[in-house]
């Protein structure tokens, strides 16, 4: 079997299991009434993805294996701390008020509206972002440099995420901190460190691929996955969220929006 079949039936063996995936995923949420759960589910799709392409990869003998398990390794690691800390912070909770808004106005069945705008959706730009380390899997050859700068941009992103996830976690479960908004550790220095980290891991997975000239063709991954943070259901909803918050608009005038900047003093009263 030819490398580029291998691809295109990995692509296939891929989807069908992230929609195995979602479906799963919403079951579970109409069963709970809580569609919010396909938060956790895109972590674990990620890994899923991962796990699928490095099993296919080796069955049929493609790419350099070295590569293709660390890709399937990191992009697990990530996928799962991300599903397990989103579970934690859910759990117990009722539907997230942006769901509740977004499915009030479905037409027909809010079920079915959620299977086909927020599940199928999320399972197909799943399929898009991995499609770098799909491709890799089966065309990258040993590696070098490029994958090296890579891993050290993943790693970065993986702190900022996680360790920026913690400090959001153990701020929130003070009481003492209900209302005020959080402007410490690496919060001082991005009102998104959790964002910034995830599109450091998503460009890092990148250039770990791009061991061929064929990953290149797959650049729109990583855009995708940084529009997504960026403009689509991250920073820009969560900011929109966060307005009219007391000490909002304070905080977003000495804290840099994406990338870490050193924070600006604040102003004398």
């Amino acid at each position: 079997m030819s490398a580029g079949v291998a691809l295109l039936l990995n692509i296939g063996v891929t989807a069908l299991v992230l929609a195995a995936v979602m479906l799963t995923t919403f079951a579970i949420g109409v069963r709970l009434g809580r569609h919010s759960v396909v938060d956790s589910a895109w972590g674990a799709a990620f890994a899923a993805a991962a796990l699928t392409t490095g099993v296919v990869a080796t069955a049929t003998g493609h790419g350099d294996p070295v590569r293709t398990w660390i890709l399937v390794g990191l992009t697990s690691v990530w996928g799962v701390r991300l599903a397990v800390h989103i579970g934690l912070r859910s759990r117990g909770k009722g539907e997230d008020p942006r769901y509740e808004r977004f499915l009030s106005g479905a037409p027909g069945n809010p079920n079915l509206y959620a299977l086909r705008v927020v599940y199928l959706l999320q399972g197909s730009l799943v399929l898009l972002i991995s499609l770098p380390i799909q491709v890799a899997a089966f065309t990258a050859g040993p590696w070098g440099w490029v994958a090296t700068l890579g891993l050290l941009l993943w790693l970065t992103g993986f702190l900022f995420e996680s360790v920026g996830d913690a400090q959001l976690a153990r701020f929130k479960s003070d009481p003492a901190n209900k209302g005020r908004i959080m402007d410490r550790g690496l919060w001082a220095w991005t009102r998104h460190p959790n964002y910034f980290g995830d599109a450091c891991v998503w460009w890092g997975l990148f250039l770990i691929a791009a061991g061929s000239w064929w990953v290149l063709l797959t650049l729109p991954a990583p855009i995708v996955m940084n529009y997504l943070l960026t403009r689509g259901s991250g920073q820009r909803l969560m900011e929109e969220h966060m307005a009219g918050r007391p000490g909002w608009a304070e905080y977003t005038e000495r804290t840099s929006a994406f990338f870490p900047l050193p924070p600006k003093r604040r102003a004398s009263t």
